[in-house]
C-alpha cells in the first residue's frame, strides 16, 4: 500500500513541526505502507528526513502565490494521487476534491471560534478565516478520516461542522527529546535581584489571541512590587496591530524599569537553549488546538503560568497556575503566587515534566499511520464513527 501526503498548505508553525517529527520516527512498513510520497515546496522539502521508503516531490507551483497553490491542490493533486498512492493524508486541513480515501487533520481553531475572529474586526484576516472555516468544513464533511489533537478541539469543531461522513480519532502530538530537561531545584525569591533576576519566558507568534501585551503589563505590575523579574518574548510577527500594541506595552514597562526584551523569531534548533536559561514559562494564548510550545515548556521542566482558555487545562492538567489571558491583574497574580512559593514551583514543574513524558513523536507516528491504514481498509462506511488508533 502507498501513502501520499499533501503538504502543500503547510507553511509555518506546528504543522511543519508535526510532519518533520512524524516522518523522522515513522515506521510505515509496520502499518502496511511500502512507500510514502510527500508533495511539498522547496523550503519544507529541505527539512524532511531521508529514508528509503520516502519520496519527496517538490512542486514548482507550490512556490507561487496562493491562487496557484490552490489550483495545484484542487486540480493537479487528485491526478497525482491517483497515479501514486492508495490513500492520501492532508495534515493541513484541506485537500483537493476528486480523490478517495483521504484523511485530514483539524489543526487551526481560529476559523471555528467566532469570539476570537472578532478580535480582527472588519479586515482581510477576518474574511480569510471565514473562508477557511467554509473550506475546512467542506473538507471535513467529505473526508474518510479526520484526526483531532485534543478532546476540546473535537468538541469545538464538531459544534460548527455538525456532521461528518468518515471516521475520526484523537491523536496528540509528541515532543522532541532535545527539549527534555529535568526540573531544577527551585530557589526562594530572596535569592534573586536586579542583577540576577527571575527570568520568565514566553514563546509564541505575536498575534491578537496570544496576549503578549497583557503579559508585559503583568510583569510591569510585579516590578512595581519590587519583585526582581524579567520577561523574554520570542516569536515572529503574525499580526501588525498586535505587534504595535506589544511595542507600546514594552516601552511603557521599560520606561520605569527595564524588565522586558523582545527577541523576534528564533530558529527551532535554538529554542531549547532559551528554555534552559529560563526560570519559568508563561503561556497566555486564548485560542489553541494543541499547543506544541506549551508541551515543550512542560518537557523543559519549567514551572508554568498558563491561560485557562481552550485546551490548555486538558494539556497541562494540575501542573500550572492558571489565569484569564485578557486580564493583566490575573496574570500578575498567577505569576506572583508562583514566584513567591518555591515549593509550589517545584511541584508544578515536576508534574508538568512527568505529564510531558507521555507525549512522544514515536507514538504519534504509529497511531497516525495505524489510523490512516484502518481508514483505507474500512473505507467510508460509518458516518461520524470514532475508531481507535
Amino acid at each position: 500500500m502507498k501513502l501520499g501526503i499533501d503538504a502543500s498548505n503547510l507553511r509555518q508553525g506546528g504543522g511543519i513541526t508535526h510532519l518533520i517529527e512524524m516522518l523522522r520516527v515513522a515506521r510505515p512498513g509496520e502499518h502496511g505502507f511500502s512507500r510514502v510520497v510527500v508533495w511539498t515546496d522547496r523550503s519544507l522539502a529541505a527539512h524532511l528526513p531521508v529514508a528509503p521508503w520516502l519520496e519527496v516531490m517538490q512542486e514548482p507551483l507550490l512556490e507561487k502565490p496562493l491562487p496557484l497553490r490552490i489550483f495545484w491542490q484542487q486540480r493537479i493533486l487528485p491526478r497525482l494521487a491517483r497515479q501514486s498512492c492508495d490513500v492520501l493524508f492532508a495534515p493541513g486541513g484541506l485537500s483537493g476534491s476528486g480523490f478517495h480515501p483521504f484523511v485530514t487533520m483539524s489543526r487551526n481553531m481560529l476559523p471555528f471560534d467566532e469570539r476570537e475572529m472578532r478580535r480582527y474586526g472588519f479586515s482581510w484576516v477576518h474574511l480569510r478565516l471565514q473562508l477557511l472555516r467554509y473550506s475546512q468544513t467542506r473538507c471535513f464533511r467529505r473526508a474518510d478520516g479526520i484526526i483531532f489533537l485534543t478532546d476540546y478541539a473535537h468538541s469545538a469543531v464538531m459544534q460548527q461542522v455538525k456532521r461528518i461522513s468518515g471516521h475520526s480519532a484523537i491523536i496528540p502530538h509528541g515532543v522532541n527529546p532535545r527539549f527534555r530537561l529535568a526540573p531544577r531545584q527551585q530557589k526562594p525569591v530572596t535569592e534573586y535581584s536586579a542583577e540576577n533576576p527571575y527570568k520568565l519566558l514566553y514563546v509564541s507568534i505575536v498575534d491578537a489571541y496570544k496576549h503578549q501585551a497583557e503579559v508585559v503589563e503583568a510583569v510591569a505590575r510585579l516590578r512595581e512590587k519590587n519583585l526582581p523579574v524579567e520577561l523574554d518574548i520570542i516569536g515572529g510577527v503574525a499580526d501588525k496591530a498586535s505587534n504595535q500594541r506589544l511595542e507600546r506595552a514594552i516601552a511603557r514597562a521599560n520606561a520605569v524599569s527595564r524588565c522586558v526584551s523582545y527577541h523576534g523569531a528564533v530558529s527551532f534548533a535554538k529554542l531549547p537553549e532559551w528554555y534552559q536559561r529560563a526560570d519559568a514559562f508563561v503561556f497566555a494564548s486564548s485560542c489553541e488546538n494543541r499547543p506544541n510550545i506549551l508541551i515543550e515548556a512542560m518537557a523543559a521542566g519549567l514551572p508554568i503560568a498558563c491561560s485557562r482558555s481552550g485546551p490548555m487545562p486538558e494539556v497541562l492538567g494540575d501542573a500550572g497556575a492558571y489565569f484569564d489571558p485578557e486580564k493583566p491583574e490575573e496574570i500578575a497574580a498567577a505569576l506572583e503566587l508562583m514566584i513567591r512559593n518555591p515549593d509550589l514551583r517545584e511541584s508544578m514543574a515536576m508534574l508538568a515534566y512527568n505529564r510531558a513524558g507521555k507525549f512522544s513523536w514515536e507514538e504519534c507516528a504509529d497511531r497516525t499511520l495505524a489510523f490512516i491504514a484502518r481508514v483505507a481498509a474500512q473505507g467510508n462506511g460509518a458516518a461520524g464513527h470514532q475508531i481507535s488508533s
